[in-house]
C-alpha cells in the first residue's frame, strides 16, 4: 500500500451487544480499515472488547480521538450526539447510528460541525447498504406514477429476553428506533418527506402519515413490543407500476455494516463527503421524527385528560 493508501484506523465507541455482535466483527474484517481501537462507558468491558481484537482499550476520551482517524458508534442516541459532534470538530469521520440526535437542535448542531470540519459521514440505516434492498430501489427509482406505501415492522425488542431491551428503547419506543429505518426506505423510494401525522396506539405502537414532495402519501406502523410469534416486517409501494414489495431477505447486518463501513473509507480517502445516507439526511430525518414526537404526545395528553 501506498501512503495514502494506509488502512484508516476506526475506533468503536460503544460495548454493549450490538457493538460485539455486529459492529466489533465488521469493523476487525473491512477491506482498508484497521480496527485500532475501543473506548465505553463500562471500562472493564471495553479491555475485554479491545483484547478480542487486538486493538487498545481507552478510557479518556481524548486519548481514544487521538489514536484514530474514524470513530463508529453503537450507543444511545444522547452519548452517541455529544461525542460525535467532539469527533467531528477533532477532524475524524463518523459512522452513526440512527437517530443522528433526539432533537432538531442536537441533530443540526451534529450536521453543522460535520460540514464546518469537512469530514465523510454515515449513518447506519442498515437495510440501506444491502445489496438486495439496493437493487428494488434502483428499480422502484427508474419507473414513475407510485402514488404511495407502507411499512409494518412488529418488534419484540422490549421482551425481557431481548438483548436489545436498553433504557433508551424503553424511554423512546418504536419511534425512534424502527420508524427510522422504515422513514429512510420510503423517503429514497417516493422522494423526500415533507410532512407528517402521527397517532398513537396501546403501549408504544405507533402510527405515521408520511407526505412525500412527490405528493406520495405512505403509512407506517412500527411497535418494540409485539409478542415473539407477532413479529413482522413488510414495506411495499404501490402505483401507475402496480404494486412492488421490498425484498424479505435476512438483514445480514454485519455484511451491511461492511458495505456502509467501505463507502465511508471511500468517501474519506477521495475527500467526496456527500452520501444519501449521510448526517445531514440523518438530521432531516430526526425532523420528521421530532414532528411525530409532538403530535404523539399532544395525542396522549388528550387522550389522559378525558378519562
Amino acid at each position: 500500500m501506498t501512503a495514502r493508501q494506509q488502512p484508516l484506523r476506526f475506533g468503536l465507541v460503544g460495548t454493549g451487544y450490538w457493538a460485539q455482535v455486529t459492529h466489533a466483527p465488521a469493523l476487525a474484517s473491512t477491506e482498508g480499515i484497521e480496527f485500532a481501537a475501543v473506548w465505553g462507558r463500562n471500562p472493564d468491558a471495553a479491555r475485554s472488547l479491545a483484547t478480542t481484537y487486538q486493538a487498545t482499550a481507552h478510557s479518556d476520551v481524548s486519548a481514544f480521538l487521538a489514536d484514530v482517524d474514524a470513530v463508529a458508534f453503537a450507543v444511545p442516541p444522547d452519548v452517541q450526539n455529544a461525542i460525535a459532534i467532539r469527533a467531528a470538530g477533532a477532524g475524524k469521520h463518523l459512522l452513526l447510528e440512527k437517530p443522528v440526535g433526539t432533537s432538531v437542535a442536537e441533530a443540526e448542531r451534529l450536521a453543522r460541525t460535520v460540514r464546518q470540519a469537512r469530514v465523510a459521514s454515515v449513518v447506519f440505516f442498515t437495510a440501506r447498504f444491502r445489496p438486495d434492498v439496493r437493487a428494488w430501489l434502483a428499480d422502484v427509482t427508474s419507473r414513475n406514477g407510485w402514488a404511495g406505501g407502507w411499512a409494518i415492522w412488529l418488534g419484540s425488542s422490549l421482551l425481557e429476553s431481548s438483548p436489545f431491551n436498553t433504557p433508551w428503547r424503553r424511554d423512546k419506543g418504536s419511534l425512534w428506533d424502527l420508524a427510522p429505518h422504515a422513514v429512510s426506505l420510503l423517503w429514497a423510494a417516493l422522494g423526500p418527506v415533507a410532512s407528517v401525522t402521527a397517532d398513537a396506539g396501546r403501549d408504544d405502537v405507533t402510527h405515521l402519515v408520511l407526505h412525500h414532495e412527490s405528493e406520495a402519501t405512505s403509512a407506517i406502523t412500527v411497535t418494540l413490543s409485539a409478542p415473539e410469534g407477532a413479529e413482522r416486517l413488510d414495506l411495499e409501494v404501490w402505483g401507475d407500476p402496480g404494486r412492488s414489495a421490498m425484498p424479505a431477505g435476512p438483514s445480514q447486518p454485519v455484511t451491511a455494516l461492511r458495505t456502509a463501513l467501505a463507502e465511508l473509507a471511500r468517501n474519506a480517502r477521495t475527500g467526496h463527503l456527500g452520501h444519501p445516507c449521510d448526517v445531514h439526511f440523518g438530521s432531516e430525518m430526526t425532523r420528521i421524527l421530532a414532528a411525530a414526537d409532538r403530535k404523539l404526545t399532544r395525542v396522549r395528553r388528550t387522550r389522559l385528560a378525558s378519562r
